[in-house]
């Protein structure tokens, strides 16, 4: 069902005028006139009249009022103003008591859907509208496992709209929570493609071919790929995905310690292996300008000592300690 946008002027204020005017009038008939006829039909309109300011809606900027005649779809107001509708037209949208950890309508921080029943017949109808503005929906962090099978706590933000009103309220039961679904739906779906870290023979692209993608490494990339994929599966509900982006990213607490000290071993490594290429570099240079200036003729084994000494010293923990030789070296 596409959407059929009605092109009415801003009439509210002239019929809300005359209805007025008409029950002014009315009411001053009843009262002085004298006339049978006049008076029944002055009492009938006061009875009736109101039947017309059902009719009145008024609408703000980035609203619009999906609209139904016995159960047929008329048309949707998406323009601001005053307007004057058929009086027997309803005003439609299932996900207006819906609430949702998003801007603007926000259940303070829930997981789960919140149902607000509204008590006034004027919240009621004010409800009904459906926002076209720019919304955040922040969906509740998500434990998945990824292509290794770490488990991995993942939070996303996304910023969506609705382009299509009809489509958003008569394609699905209930648009919010079905986008909020396939949210879900999508980050675990692309999750479970990547690694947290770079790891050897992972393909995240498909093509067969091992690559470096990874969760940490490549946000812009996942984000983006959790956009499509919302995008693939909403355009049907009349809703636009403008912007996906990750907000947390951490592994589970229980694998958080190990993978922590995973990495600090890692790290440790690495820097160690940093120290020793650059003390072999500063002992080969030592032994360099020792023979270059011929500073003193080492042989083989004064040599051999010279370097674990020099290693010692360039590659220990804590800083050296000199020992004075007063003998001899053999």
């Amino acid at each position: 069902m596409k959407e059929i946008e009605l092109k009415k002027s801003n009439n509210g204020m002239a019929v809300l005028t005359a209805v007025c005017v008409l029950y002014l009038c009315a009411l001053v008939a009843v009262i002085i006139s004298g006339n049978v006829v006049l008076d029944i039909l002055a009492c009938a309109w006061m009875a009736l009249g109101w039947i017309l300011l059902l009719g009145l809606k008024v609408l703000k900027p980035q609203e619009a009022l999906v609209l139904t005649l016995f159960g047929k779809y008329v048309g949707t107001l998406k323009s601001e103003g005053f307007y004057f509708v058929n009086p027997f037209c309803v005003a439609v949208n299932p996900a207006a008591k819906t609430k949702l950890g998003q801007s603007g309508d926000v259940d303070g921080g829930g997981s789960k859907p919140l149902i607000i029943s509204q008590s006034s017949a004027n919240q009621e109808m004010i409800s009904r509208k459906i926002s076209l503005k720019v919304m955040t929906l922040n969906n509740c962090r998500q434990k998945i496992n990824d292509c290794l099978g770490n488990p991995v706590d993942i939070g996303i933000a996304v910023l969506w709209r609705v382009t299509d009103t009809a489509m958003a309220v008569f394609n699905v039961d209930n648009y919010k929570e079905y986008l909020s679904l396939q949210c879900d739906v999508a980050v675990r779906n692309i999750v479970r493609i990547y690694p947290y870290d770079v790891a050897p023979n992972v393909d995240t692209t498909g093509d067969g071919m091992a690559d470096d993608g990874s969760l940490r490494g490549s946000s812009e990339v996942v984000a983006r790929r959790i956009k499509e994929e919302i995008q693939s599966k909403v355009r049907d509900a009349g809703i636009e995905i403008l912007e996906a982006r990750i907000t947390y990213l951490a592994y589970a607490p229980e694998i958080a310690a190990v993978m922590l000290q995973r990495q600090q071993a890692s790290a440790i490594i690495d820097a160690r292996k940093m120290i020793v290429d650059g003390a072999v570099g500063m002992v080969e240079m030592a032994l360099d300008r020792l023979k270059t200036n011929q500073v003193v003729e080492l042989d083989d084994k004064r040599k051999a000592a010279m370097v674990s000494n020099l290693l010692v010293v360039l590659c220990g923990n804590h800083d050296a300690q000199p020992v004075v030789n007063s003998g001899s070296l053999y």
